[in-house]
Parts: structure tokens; sequence; C-alpha cells
């Protein structure tokens, strides 16, 4: 048994990872390439989106969340990302942690996870 936080702790719990999640998606959504994802997509399915990524990374952390929406692999499939996309999706993810200035073990913690997702996304 560890005596380490769980990351969802170190990132200050559900209120930390939604501060993330809400200035990240509005970056991603203004990025000239990866606002493709969003377009044509009303605010009620946008927030429902911040909704379940927060809940996603919340349970994936540690945390006492229940994500309750489909993996990654299906609700990402048909998409068309790209290993560009990724790039600039993870460019995005580094300038909001370090915008919450995130201590760099938490940071690497993060963008290791974040990695671990990659197969199920890209295409």
């Amino acid at each position: 048994m560890t005596d380490q936080a769980s990351l969802y702790a170190r990132l200050g719990g559900y209120d930390g990872i939604s501060a993330v999640v809400g200035d990240l998606l509005p970056r991603l959504a203004a990025d000239e390439q990866l606002g493709r994802f969003w377009a044509n997509r009303g605010d009620d399915g946008i927030a429902r989106e911040k909704q379940l990524l927060v809940d996603y990374l919340c349970a994936n952390a540690g945390g006492p969340l229940l994500y309750t929406g489909r993996d990654n692999q299906t609700s990402h499939k048909g998409m068309g990302i790209s290993s560009d996309d990724w790039s600039i999706f993870v460019s995005h993810l580094e300038q909001t942690l370090e915008h919450f200035c995130v201590p760099e073990t938490e940071k690497a913690d993060v963008l290791a996870f974040i990695d671990s997702t990659r197969t199920d996304i890209v295409e």
C-alpha cells in the first residue's frame, strides 16, 4: 500500500479537473485544425461532452466518480483523428496544464495517461 495520494487528489479533485477541462475544451474548439470536431455542435451537446470528459478523467485519476460514457474507441471511431491532430491536442493540453501551474510530477502522470489512450483514438 502506498501513502501517495491519488492523481485525482493531487490535481485538486473534481474542481481541479473540471477547471482544466473548462480551459482545454475552448482551446481545442478554437484551434484552426481541431475546431472541425466541434463545428455545428449545439451548446447542450458541448456541455454534455464536457461533463463526460470530467467524469472520465476523474474516474481514471482515482476519483469517486462513475464514468457512464462509451469507451474511447467507440466514441472516436470514424472521426478521422490523425497523428497531427493528436499532437496539436497534446500541445493544447500542455498549455492548459502550464496555465494552472500543475507540478511536473502530476503533469507527467496526466500526459502518460493521455498517451495511453492514443491507440484507441487516433486512426
